[in-house]
């Protein structure tokens, strides 16, 4: 059987990656590695009997050893973000380490339209594509819309006040769930579609602020009020709350984006790799009232 290697393996999308290819793909564990900077953190995978290797993306040197005899390579983005130009670089160290491997498929998870998005980190994913292009190896893209389960970060906050400030004004975006992303990629790691292809996952429908304010409202039975403000007033509100210049950026040009309407995208292609619907953004809400109760 193939060895599939899943970088990443201890973040909440590597997990959830390795949990599919077990129990829904139906991978045997001595099929799967998994792979992290700190492999003392997988201790649990390992007793499962799956392999586990060392790869930090940001030492280059020993990511050809943690590569070598692998099938199939899922790159998982990385998060290093607070360093312009350090997650390219880091993708790039692995692609380049991937090609030295000889490994046979490369997967990386992307994001939607990084040639024209106004998301702060669009750079480092349109950098990674082009780097797996130009390296020769066969590979799948899997440009993942923006997760369901950011809103968790910030809706219970809003949902205490009342009102959620936002720079998105009449823009749309059909988010999908980080588990139905997992799924999406376990199932492209297990059956590795022909030829060279990029997939674009998003959920079946695309909504504005005020749709996404009802349906959280509804979940949590809490009134949501929201409030359109421009990106400047956003970016000063969220620095005044304390939160790192990195992450004002990224969520001010993640509005932006939406704003702008490069996330108003729906696409078949979940379906296509899984052959079921992705979960929809009111299930998931009603999956995760607790979490929306802060």
């Amino acid at each position: 059987m193939a060895k599939l290697l899943v970088t990443g393996a201890n973040g909440k999308l590597g997990r959830a990656v390795i949990r599919h290819l077990l129990e829904t793909s139906k991978v045997s564990a001595s099929d799967i590695v998994a792979a992290s900077r700190d492999i003392s953190k997988l201790a649990d995978l390992a007793d499962l009997g799956i392999e586990t290797r060392k790869a930090d993306f940001a030492e280059p040197a020993g990511l050809e050893t943690a590569f070598a005899g692998i099938d199939r390579l899922l790159i998982i983005s990385t998060d290093e973000l607070a360093v312009p130009g350090a997650r390219l670089q880091q993708h790039t160290n692995a692609v380049n380490a991937a090609q030295k491997a000889g490994v046979g498929h490369v997967l990386y998870t992307s994001m939607p339209n990084p040639d024209k998005s106004l998301v702060s980190f669009a750079p480092d994913h349109l950098g990674t594509e082009d780097a797996i292009k130009a390296s020769g190896l066969p590979y799948t893209i899997l440009r993942n819309a923006w997760y369901n389960d950011n809103y968790l970060m910030s809706m219970p906050h809003n949902l205490e006040g009342g009102k959620w400030f936002t720079a998105t004004g009449e823009g749309k975006v059909a988010n999908i769930s980080r588990d139905d992303c997992a799924r999406a990629a376990a199932a492209a790691l297990a059956n590795p579609p022909a030829g060279n292809q990029t997939f674009t996952l998003t959920g079946t429908v695309s909504l504005n602020a005020d749709q996404i304010a009802e349906t959280v409202s509804k979940a949590a039975g809490k009134p949501l009020e929201v409030v359109q403000v421009n990106g400047e007033q956003l970016a000063a509100g969220m620095a005044a709350a304390g939160l790192p210049d990195f992450v004002v950026r990224m969520l001010a040009s993640a509005d932006a984006n939406v704003a702008a309407g490069n996330f108003d995208l729906v696409t078949g292609d979940f379906k296509t790799l899984t052959g079921r619907e992705p979960q929809s953004l009111k299930a998931f809400f009603e999956e995760n009232r607790a979490a929306l109760a802060g």
